[in-house]
């Protein structure tokens, strides 16, 4: 299912920052927000197939794919969530849909819960959004950022190239690979890729978790049944703090469910957005 997808041809200046982002399609207003270390390329396809029924938003954060990646940036959780209320000010969606992934949750949930954005309903797919979260490899890149961003291309490359892959349950093919490595190759990514690993901080998900019993638009959840990266227990403890909300368990697929399961994963989309844009119950 997956092409290059629409081009983030907008720029939206924000903060000294320049952040990337298009839009497709017409109907009711959707945002695609991503995660860490990916960019909106892996929502690309699938705003593609809504953009019939539904006015798709695509970005890229800052520190991210095509937006501007400059070292004196932060590019927290804390940041991402303010540039994102910002955002949904400057394309003046009122209550958009959102869908969001791994990081993307914990942004979205953050202009909602902290920020007072309105949303019409939230899809969460695999999200950080619950501690714990992170890895030993966070532990260690937040302990030595500066060395990690010095290092030789070709030992960069390669441990993000393992990193990446340990994403994907099925394996991921050489272009998937490719697209998804594109964003932090030269020096300006690879210092940027160390950064954002290195501002990772659980504080900004505990800020959230008070909050989540607040959330009182139409929720659903999808997570992939061998997600190694966040485990699907987190699709239940999510469910429990979050009243209403529904979940589905995609089986042969990890975190990068959009990759592993493209049509299970786009099934299940469409079809919640028709659900709760149609009113049913």
């Amino acid at each position: 299912m997956h092409d290059t997808g629409p081009q983030l041809d907008r720029r939206f200046a924000w903060r000294g920052r320049q952040i990337a982002w298009t839009s497709i399609g017409s109907g009711p207003p959707v945002v695609m927000c991503h995660g860490t270390p990916w960019s909106s390329w892996l929502w690309a396809p699938y705003a593609r197939a809504l953009a019939a029924e539904f006015t798709v938003h695509l970005w890229d954060m800052p520190g991210y794919g095509a937006s501007s990646k400059a070292p004196e940036h932060d590019v927290d959780l804390g940041i991402q969530g303010q540039a994102f209320a910002a955002l949904l000010e400057h394309w003046d969606l009122e209550a958009p849909h959102v869908i969001a992934h791994d990081y993307g949750g914990a942004v979205s949930l953050r202009a909602h819960l902290l920020h007072g954005r309105r949303f019409a309903s939230l899809c969460l797919v695999d999200v950080v959004a619950l501690r714990p979260w992170g890895s030993p490899f966070f532990t260690l890149v937040a302990e030595h950022a500066d060395t990690f961003g010095r290092l030789p291309a070709p030992v960069h490359l390669g441990a993000l190239e393992a990193y990446v892959a340990g994403a994907s349950h099925r394996g991921l093919s050489p272009a998937q690979s490719a697209a998804l490595l594109a964003p932090w190759r030269d020096p300006v990514g690879q210092a940027a890729f160390y950064r954002q690993i290195a501002q990772a901080d659980e504080r900004f998900t505990a800020e959230i978790e008070p909050h989540l019993g607040e959330i009182d638009v139409p929720t659903h959840i999808v997570w992939g049944e061998q997600d190694t990266w966040i485990p699907p227990d987190r699709a239940a403890r999510l469910a429990a703090a979050v009243a209403g909300s529904t979940v589905t368990l995609v089986p042969d697929a990890g975190h990068l469910i959009q990759l592993d399961a493209p049509v299970a994963l786009a099934t299940e989309l469409h079809r919640w957005l028709v659900r709760v844009t149609s009113g049913a119950p």
